[in-house]
């Protein structure tokens, strides 16, 4: 059935939608209250380009019914987390931001913290980054003496003859004294000084009393650093409510969003994003919302321009969505979208840069290699020492950008093997796609390796045996030991322009990927995870040990040696026994 047949017979009620490219990859996944009208809007009428990008690569359309438009939000946010599709991931890929808890243990402390979504916790935030977060509790902590250690140690530590803690690892501490504590501190946090400011002032008097000068500066120090950050900057609103500010701005290509978190009436950060978008612009924004506030705290408060339909969101987040359309409280909501129109300006030619850097680059190797632009790229490499210790590394490149969480370590479990670049690659390539293949995860669209015929070759091998069907590609290197072509699985090679963008991410590409294998070996190395076979044999010291790896080059090839032939070498009589009968034992 064809996508406009296939688009008739889909019904006018609320729920998710899912586009997939030839490959059945799910690429877009989106929302809509009449899924029959949403749909058919993508492929009627004309569409800007980057709009255009997304429909072209459509080739299969599957939807849920649900029973309402807050259920299609849910299930539209929890399919976005399972696909990560190509063209939501800008929405996805967001870092949270640092908050103050006060523990809720029995024995509390201070600590920073991005995860917010455990339960009977006191949050304080969110901090514009995780230093100012870190230096507001290194602040209270020298004036508030909570627990600063992980476990209760045996006996008091140095902090607790600075003054700095209550010892409760010695003595008994009573709930009213941490009660004390922690609303001192929760003043603090809320933008109330005066109390921290007077125990200050009265420790500084003190050291002046005693004559300590230098002790009593520090205090003053501190009093002028709180005294200036905390009246910094206030906002006009006649309440201390938390509450977010969100403005938006878009042109053609590209949508800006600008967050300001007022806490305690004033702005502690701000959040700012900017990426393509290939859905209405509005509806984007109440996408990015909703994707927002699963990884931050959810205020009391949302300001919102009055475009935005607020209906599902406040039943969603379970907050008020205010539009203001007067007062001071529309002159904060237009300083928001003014700084989100600014954004947008001062970074649309980065953005641009950033884009043929990585994705436009990714869809460009596409066209060159003659396969689907590989938006997931896997790489691989080898590191050995005398075909020794061998380790090899993967890397991930998601839409031309290092996903770090996804790369891999791997130590040569086949030990015939170590010395041979070739069998490295078959055992640790079997090894990744058997796995693929048995969890049922992403596959690549194009797998890389650093080298040329040999490691090909392996690849295609193992592929074929586990009847995987992957693009490969070897990036070959010249003498200067610099990325110099690909070759092809057919074993055609590619000149690329030194100066393309291509170029340049495929010699990140082969770069990290060495450099995260170089380090894994260098750290198998100096922890010793490679205990040499060699070592603790009675009579074998370094010397012969030196002399037998390089004769025979490897363990395994040892292990073949005869009585006359290690004694040919230099060893005598007992060495060679002792030798061949701890080998023969391993």
């Amino acid at each position: 059935m064809d996508l406009k047949e296939k688009i008739k017979s889909i019904p006018n009620l609320p729920g998710s939608y899912q586009y997939k490219n030839k490959d059945g990859i799910v690429i877009y996944v989106g929302k809509a209250k009449d899924l029959k009208k949403r749909i058919s809007s993508y492929f009627t009428g004309s569409h800007d380009t980057k709009t255009s990008r997304l429909v072209m690569n459509i080739t299969d359309i599957e939807y849920i019914v649900t029973n309402s438009e807050l259920d299609a939000l849910l299930l539209e946010l929890n399919l976005i987390k399972k696909y990560n599709p190509r063209y939501n991931i800008m929405l996805t890929d967001d870092k949270t931001y640092p908050y103050i808890e006060i523990t809720n243990e029995k024995h509390p402390k201070l600590i920073v913290t991005r995860n917010i979504k455990k339960k009977s916790r006191l949050l304080f935030g969110p901090y514009p980054n995780v230093q100012a977060a870190r230096n507001t509790v290194k602040l209270l902590n020298k004036i508030y003496p909570l627990r600063k250690c992980e476990k209760l140690p045996k006996q008091e530590c140095l902090y607790y003859h600075m003054g700095q803690c209550l010892a409760p690892c010695i003595k008994e501490v009573k709930e009213e004294e941490y009660k004390e504590i922690k609303n001192s501190i929760k003043q603090f946090l809320k933008g109330d000084i005066s109390q921290t400011v007077k125990k200050l002032e009265s420790y500084m008097h003190d050291a002046s009393e005693k004559l300590e000068f230098e002790r009593a500066h520090e205090y003053k120090k501190t009093i002028e650093s709180i005294k200036t950050t905390t009246n910094n900057q206030k906002i006009n609103l006649n309440d201390m409510k938390d509450r977010d500010i969100i403005g938006y701005y878009f042109n053609e290509y590209l949508l800006s969003i600008e967050i300001f978190f007022v806490r305690n009436g004033k702005i502690s950060a701000r959040h700012q994003k900017l990426f393509e978008y290939y859905d209405d612009p509005v509806l984007t924004v109440e996408n990015y919302i909703a994707q927002f506030y699963q990884k931050e705290a959810i205020p009391k408060e949302i300001f919102v321009q009055k475009d935005l339909s607020t209906e599902i969101l406040v039943s969603y987040l379970n907050t008020k969505i205010v539009k203001p359309l007067k007062g001071d409280k529309f002159k904060l909501l237009n300083l928001a979208i003014l700084n989100a129109e600014q954004g947008l300006k001062e970074k649309t030619e980065i953005v641009r840069r950033e884009l043929d850097r990585t994705i436009n680059s990714v869809e460009q190797i596409g066209e060159i290699l003659q396969i689907p632009a590989p938006y997931r790229i896997e790489c691989f490499d080898n590191s050995n020492l005398f075909g020794e210790d061998a380790v090899s590394s993967m890397v991930v490149f998601i839409n031309g950008k290092p996903a770090r969480r996804e790369y891999r370590k791997y130590k040569v479990k086949t030990m015939d093997n170590k010395a041979s670049d070739y069998h490295t690659m078959k055992e640790v390539l079997y090894r990744r796609y058997y796995k693929v293949l048995m969890d049922d995860l992403d596959q690549p669209g194009l797998l890389l390796v650093d080298g040329g015929l040999q490691q090909i070759n392996a690849a295609k091998e193992t592929l074929q045996s586990l009847n995987v069907d992957i693009p490969i590609a070897g990036l070959v290197k010249n003498e200067k030991h610099n990325t110099s072509h690909l070759l092809t699985s057919s074993l055609e090679k590619v000149e690329l322009d030194r100066t393309s963008n291509v170029f340049h991410l495929l010699t990140r590409i082969q770069d990290e990927a060495h450099r995260f294998a170089i380090n894994y070996h260098k750290k198998v190395r100096s922890k010793g995870l490679f205990n040499s076979q060699l070592d603790n044999i009675e009579g074998i010291g370094e010397k012969t040990k030196d002399l037998l790896l390089k004769h025979y080059k490897s363990v395994n090839i040892i292990k073949l040696a005869t009585l006359e032939e290690l004694k040919e070498l230099g060893l005598n009589h007992k060495q060679a026994i002792n030798l061949i009968d701890k080998l023969k034992q391993e």
